[in-house]
């Protein structure tokens, strides 16, 4: 008889993955992505340990130097890292970067509050880096320890680490290189580096943290010290804006949870609320942005029903209508966080909701209480939005009528045969050639192909009458199934949506990218949680066909490939350059961009929820001249397509 698949499925099959291996292995599991997303967040994660000693009373300064050989250098002026012999036998220090959940965090005599709950950030960096050295100042020595690939390589004297050298106070010093063999980019992206910087200064008003990147000539250097803490946060946030009230701040305490938070009205239609847990920011929010949320709501609609804004037969404002217009930044300091994930991207304890929820209650009904000229302005913007919102729901059930509204028979999408949403997915397809290439090239059990002829109506401009009018718009609001935001008067429910994966497949030329564009515009501004919960993905088709004169032919996906397959193959071959989708055949469609086996999606996520919105409304919005400002400064980063 021969043996099934299933019957080779035997004790031998079970690999146990001993030290770091299982980082290097996984390495999605511990920072999110090999993208340059994760290759910042290495830096985060030295980063946040050098806070932790800050929040401990022992760090007032941090140093980040971008250096010109690829490596970033962390250094501090906390405590050091300890370097005595541990009872494993071995520095402690060499615990720490070798050992998955090692380290002082689990110590509540050594750290009452910490971002590095998983005690895995010194030893994950050190997996993923082609190399890393540490450097740790104590009682007036400098201790060493190298490794390379998160293997050691410095030779311990009876397991204690060669003092190099003399020096005075102390501090932890931390040089690493990330391993190309992990990631698909090794270049740090500055920017956002020190976005991230600057935000951490923001949330830790005592600290000072210094950013210098060596690749730039000459260095460029910044300093980022916020004394006024999260007023100054949100001062930046609101920057450019005009201002309904003034900044509202408030600090207080509950069941050893320290709450602390900044909010303002200004004149705009979206809320941009933040929250961060230790100085973590969590861009799923979590249980703390909960219980505000739920509070500030009770609390403003208890206000308007007693100074008369709502009368009796009035239903209640919706939290959209509280929070419109809102920029609000909620920080606690939890002993014993609990987050969703190593990248810490949304919090789960419940006594932070019923902490913040205490604190907010108290502090913003003792704030209003004393300025009812504030209370009046921030009730006024309720009003305005629910009066919208009711206006808009007019609208929206006038040109939403899904009921009447036929998928199948209107001549666009080209609908899966499966309803189990989990497994299916629908291409959003630019042009009728390659809509018509994909409807052939799919699989019909789980691939929906949804045309659309040229460049959706951009949002940003546009009003929600005109928005709702468009054709294609209304198309994917009615195919996706989950309505959109309730800012624009409807009821949107991520539970109801028909596809796992939206897939936006569009040309790989500046027009593509433009509709490309265009596309996540709306899906930021009317379908937020489509993008928050990892649904919305980009395909990356292939920009040219190589056919050797002996061999297979193969797809590259851009320019670098190409030069690379230059450089290495011997002899001569015919290049073909797609210039769009349309130029592809079903079967070329389905090997390059429609087979889960081989195609490649670039997953859409916000890292910043504030950088998010500002650059939306910069670069899609009406105002030309900051457009204009920005791409002359990000010149240098554009690729031209020649």
């Amino acid at each position: 008889m021969q043996e099934t698949k299933d019957q080779k499925y035997t004790g031998s099959s079970i690999r146990v993955l001993e030290g770091l291996e299982a980082v290097r292995t996984r390495p999605g599991m511990y920072i999110g992505s090999t993208s340059t997303r994760g290759l910042n967040h290495l830096i985060y994660e030295i980063v946040d340990n050098s806070v932790d000693e800050h929040l401990a009373g022992f760090c007032d300064t941090i140093e980040v130097t971008l250096e010109k050989d690829g490596s970033c250098t962390v250094a501090d002026n906390g405590r050091g890292i300890p370097v005595d012999l541990h009872e494993t036998g071995v520095s402690a220090l060499r615990v720490v970067f070798t050992t998955l959940h090692a380290g002082g965090k689990f110590d509540n005599n050594a750290y009452k509050t910490s971002g590095g709950l998983h005690g895995v950030g010194s030893s994950v960096v050190n997996a993923l880096s082609e190399r890393l050295t540490v450097q740790v100042k104590r009682g007036g020595r400098i201790y060493e320890d190298r490794y390379e690939r998160g293997v050691p390589v410095q030779e311990l004297n009876e397991g204690l680490l060669p003092v190099v050298g003399r020096a005075s106070g102390t501090g932890t010093r931390i040089n690493f290189l990330p391993d190309p063999e992990i990631f698909e980019k090794t270049r740090f992206r500055e920017e956002d580096v020190r976005s991230r910087l600057h935000e951490t200064a923001y949330l830790n008003p005592n600290l000072t943290i210094r950013l210098t990147d060596m690749r730039q000539d000459p260095p460029r250097e910044d300093e980022f010290h916020e004394p006024e803490g999260l007023v100054a946060f949100l001062k930046n946030l609101n920057k450019g804006k005009e201002a309904v009230t003034d900044v509202i701040y408030f600090k207080g305490m509950s069941d050893g949870i320290e709450v602390e938070a900044a909010l303002q009205y200004v004149n705009e239609l979206h809320e941009i609320v933040l929250g961060f847990c230790n100085n973590i920011y969590n861009a799923e929010g979590g249980s703390h942005l909960t219980g505000f949320k739920t509070t500030f709501t009770q609390v403003m609609n208890t206000y308007a029903r007693g100074i008369g804004v709502l009368k009796d037969k009035d239903e209640n404002f919706n939290g959209s209508d509280i929070r419109n217009g809102l920029t609000a930044v909620i920080s606690i300091k939890h002993p014993d966080p609990r987050f969703e994930g190593q990248t810490k991207t949304k919090l789960d304890n419940q006594d932070a909701a019923k902490a913040v929820s205490q604190v907010t209650g108290e502090e913003i009904v003792r704030y209003y209480d004393r300025n009812l000229d504030v209370l009046k302005a921030s009730l006024g913007r309720a009003e305005q939005a629910a009066r919208i919102r009711k206006a808009q729901k007019k609208v929206t059930d006038n040109l939403i009528k899904p009921a009447k509204f036929s998928f199948d028979s209107n001549g666009k999408l080209a609908n899966c045969t499966s309803r189990d949403a989990e497994h299916c997915e629908i291409f959003i397809v630019e042009g009728d050639s390659a809509g018509g290439s994909a409807k052939m090239a799919r699989d019909r059990m789980y691939q929906a192909i949804l045309p659309i002829r040229g460049k959706i109506l951009n949002v940003e401009k546009a009003s929600i009458d005109k928005v709702l009018a468009n054709a294609e718009i209304r198309t994917m609001i009615n195919a996706f199934g989950c309505g959109f935001s309730e800012d624009y008067g409807n009821d949107f429910d991520i539970t109801r949506l028909r596809y796992n994966k939206i897939i936006i497949m569009a040309d790989a030329d500046v027009d593509g990218s433009h509709i490309s564009n265009l596309l996540l515009t709306f899906f930021y501004r009317f379908m937020p949680d489509l993008i928050s919960e990892g649904h919305v993905y980009v395909a990356m088709p292939p920009l040219y066909k190589v056919v050797p004169k002996r061999g297979e032919g193969e797809y590259l996906y851009d320019d670098a490939a190409l030069a690379r397959y230059r450089r290495t193959h011997k002899g001569g071959f015919t290049l073909q350059r797609y210039k769009g989708l349309g130029e592809m055949d079903a079967e070329q469609l389905w090997e390059t961009t429609l087979d889960p086996a081989r195609r490649r999606l670039r997953q859409v996520l916000i890292e910043d929820a504030s950088t998010a919105s500002m650059i939306t409304e910069l670069l899609m919005g009406s105002e030309v001249p900051p457009r204009r400002q920005f791409i002359h400064d990000h010149a240098d980063d554009a690729q031209l397509d020649i």
